[in-house]
């Protein structure tokens, strides 16, 4: 059996969560045994509904009195339970802070290897499940092993397409309980509060605008958020934006920022190290607007405009503004 954790928000599984279900699957063929899930919390129907459509036979809904929200041991600890209760070969999870965390404790607790930043699995090396990696921040892949019972795996966000199964099935929903200590839950989420940050969270939106140093000020940002909501997106900013004090650090995109996979990423006066495009590269394009035509943001765009962003952001805002009429 393979195990994948998931995470859900507003009654359906995150994105990540459909990518790890889909890698998770793909081991499961290659070890000809069935895929399970685990998540924490009232787990709703329709999120196992969706599930099974990725192929996963059992979803198992952790609950516990004093569980009430995330908490990395519990949750670790959970998932301990249920490995010695289910026995599966591999235990995956999506890349995310909760997953990474998670499976960081997970792999103390049961003296277990963890293989992070996980892109490629092969279950029929000699010496265990063969890998490929990220390193880096994304800048190189790395080809390893790992030869445990189980396999402990976190799977890079946005890199794998989420694929539903070739044949849907239908995933069964049960409740799990496991046994927890009062030390377990020293560090949880106690309170949850809401963001001022007005339109579509940025890594949610299907269009981001990003500007960096090129942009010159805080008040010249005005320009791409006129853009942005044109094109009913969000705007994230560069690592420097934030270091100049433009933007806040919610907006940043990159190594140490947002992850974003939109349909479209527009990084106006950015010159793309990097350690920004390890945030950007899940987009399915990029438009990129810089005067530098050897910025490195260039070479990496589908479309690129060489010219002043100052000049062209204000006429394409024209532009979109006359087909709004």
């Amino acid at each position: 059996m393979v195990l994948v954790l998931i995470e859900h928000d507003d009654g359906a599984a995150i994105d990540t969560t459909l990518e790890a279900a889909t890698i998770a699957r793909d081991v499961a063929a290659q070890e000809d045994e069935p895929l399970e899930a685990v998540g924490f919390g009232t787990v709703p129907g329709d999120v196992a509904d969706e599930l099974g459509e990725y192929g996963v036979d059992t979803v198992f809904a952790v609950t516990h009195d004093d569980l009430t929200d995330y908490a990395p041991v519990a949750w670790a600890k959970s998932v301990r339970e249920l490995i010695d209760d289910r026995e599966p070969s591999a235990v995956i999870a999506p890349g995310t802070d909760r997953g990474a965390e998670t499976f960081a404790h997970l792999a103390a607790i049961a003296d277990l290897p963890l293989a992070a930043n996980v892109v490629e699995v092969d279950t029929g090396g000699d010496e265990g499940y063969e890998l490929t990696r990220q390193r880096w921040g994304g800048s190189l892949l790395e080809d390893a092993r790992i030869d445990a019972e189980p396999n402990l795996l976190t799977i890079v966000p946005h890199e794998v397409s989420a694929e539903p199964a070739t044949e849907a099935g239908e995933a069964t929903l049960e409740s799990y309980t496991p046994e927890l200590e009062e030390g377990d839950f020293i560090v949880q989420v106690d309170r949850r509060e809401e963001s001022d940050t007005e339109g579509v969270p940025i890594d949610q939106a299907r269009v981001v605008v990003g500007g960096g140093r090129g942009v010159g000020s805080a008040a010249d940002f005005d320009q791409l958020e006129e853009l942005a909501d044109l094109l009913n997106g969000a705007v994230g900013s560069s690592r420097a934006a934030v270091n100049e004090g433009w933007r806040p650090h919610d907006d940043q995109i990159g190594q140490t920022g947002n992850k974003i996979a939109p349909e479209l990423y527009i990084p106006a006066g950015i010159s793309g190290a990097v350690q920004h495009w390890v945030g950007c590269k899940g987009s399915e394009k990029v438009l990129a607007i810089n005067t530098d035509p050897e910025a490195a943001i260039i070479g990496k765009a589908d479309y690129a405009v060489i010219a002043d962003l100052h000049e062209v952001v204000p006429e394409i805002n024209r532009i979109l503004k006359e087909k709004h009429r």
